[in-house]
């Protein structure tokens, strides 16, 4: 465990160093290597263009970037990660105050999302070996880290120290407020390892996001899933299929009364790593402000990346599907850009499309992106100001959508969504749109 808070890391992709991070007063800044200048890579060509100047912003909202640039506040441990690290930090005896935004890229190191690796990295990795994992003993460590959020005081045992020191290792990197961990399982479902690091042969690169695994406090609203939430997400994938979005394949685990969805992860190939940002990053769009950015907006950025119009309309289809089927967890760190095989930006499949809608809740009860300067309340008109870009596609779009999301019993009882779960989200979609 380091003790003293480093002041400098080392931005790596591919082993291959990117720049340098430093920190001072909370504000970190970045410079990019001559070497990876002459490489001629944009990490997130808005905010951070090649060239050699030194790039900072303090301006951007601490809470959600941490005094980092956005491109690397994407690394950072979102709401169930940082519960996981600031439960290993008190059992450390250190605490979360000085732990800063660098030591927490630097514990990630080269286990974060994307292909950014930061260095030198230190953390509870014994080795670069992947081990097998039961899920079982996490899934219920998971459950210990919300509780201990919760302010319940817990005596850890000492047979509970292995338990968090592999949630630790799988269970901090992967982005939102659900618990999850990042896994390699393989392709006959008998064997669970590590997916922080290089998997053997007939391994893949998933992530699992625990069923039934809940904040104790009412008011933390969206930190937990309750039972049975797993295979309403997993009912959504189907139904996004047939709707024509670009989905990675997803799948259940079933593990006794419980199915945690799970979802292969697009930002690795076997081993090898793609470079990824969110939209919060790219655009520094602080997802932690509802009605902060537009649609309109993220077609505009698009164009800024010199996206196809085939991605245009496939994302216009993700919007359509979004607002008629009551996602309203749109918020900018749900959608993403990554660079492929020969380093071009394209937009990533979509991710985290379920049902998110309670009329009582400061987040979910609108939309989180605006549409026509709305949250709610959405008509065909609304759709078109982003569909009039497509006049041959945006119709057919929208009554292929529609008619998708009108089979949601079909796709709910194929994916045993609890009865109550099916009835409840049913009510909510909009289909006369």
């Amino acid at each position: 465990m380091v003790n003293k808070s480093p002041s400098v890391a080392r931005v790596n992709i591919a082993g291959e160093l990117v720049g340098a991070l430093s920190i001072d007063k909370g504000i970190c800044s970045f410079q990019y290597a001559d070497g990876w200048l002459n490489k001629g890579i944009e990490i997130s060509p808005i905010h951070l263009p090649l060239n050699d100047k030194i790039y900072s912003f303090p301006r951007l909202n601490t809470e959600t970037y941490k005094g980092l640039p956005g491109a690397f506040a994407d690394t950072l441990p979102d709401d169930f990660g940082n519960a996981v690290i600031d439960a290993w930090l008190a059992r450390q005896g250190r605490t979360k105050e000085n732990f800063t935004a660098l030591d927490r890229l630097l514990y990630t190191g080269n286990r974060g999302m994307g292909a950014l690796e930061y260095a030198p990295g230190y953390g509870t990795d014994k080795g670069k070996l992947s081990t097998p994992l039961e899920i079982q003993s996490l899934m219920e460590m998971a459950q210990t880290v919300l509780d201990q959020r919760a302010g319940i005081e817990l005596a850890f045992e000492q047979d509970k120290e292995a338990a968090l020191t592999e949630m630790m290792q799988v269970g901090t990197s992967a982005g939102g407020a659900r618990a999850k961990a990042v896994i390699g399982i393989n392709q006959n479902r008998t064997e669970i390892r590590s997916g922080q690091v290089a998997l053997p042969q007939g391994f893949e690169h998933w992530l699992l996001k625990f069923d039934g695994v809940s904040e104790s406090l009412s008011s933390k609203e969206t930190f937990g899933d309750p039972k049975g939430y797993g295979r309403m997400e997993y009912a959504y994938y189907l139904m996004a299929l047939d709707a024509g979005i670009e989905m990675q394949p997803c799948e259940l685990l079933h593990d006794g009364d419980r199915a945690h969805f799970m979802t292969k992860r697009f930002d690795r190939d076997h081993n090898k790593k793609f470079h990824y940002q969110s939209l919060c990053a790219m655009a520094h769009a602080d997802y932690k402000i509802p009605g902060g950015y537009s649609y309109e907006q993220l077609f505009s950025l698009m164009r800024q990346l010199a996206l196809p119009r085939s991605q245009a309309v496939q994302m216009f289809r993700r919007m359509v599907f979004n607002i008629v089927s009551r996602n309203n967890d749109d918020h900018t760190k749900n959608f993403g850009f990554m660079l492929n095989h020969d380093n071009d930006w394209i937009i990533a499949p979509a991710f985290d499309i379920a049902y998110s809608y309670r009329p009582d809740s400061y987040w979910v009860s609108q939309s989180q992106l605006t549409l026509n300067g709305k949250r709610d309340d959405f008509n065909i008109n609304d759709l078109m100001i982003i569909g009039k870009l497509f006049q041959k596609e945006a119709s057919l779009v929208i009554e292929q959508v529609v008619d998708s999301v009108s089979k949601w019993n079909y796709f709910a009882k194929e994916a045993g969504v609890f009865t109550h779960f099916q009835t409840t989200i049913g009510k909510h979609h909009r289909l006369d749109i």
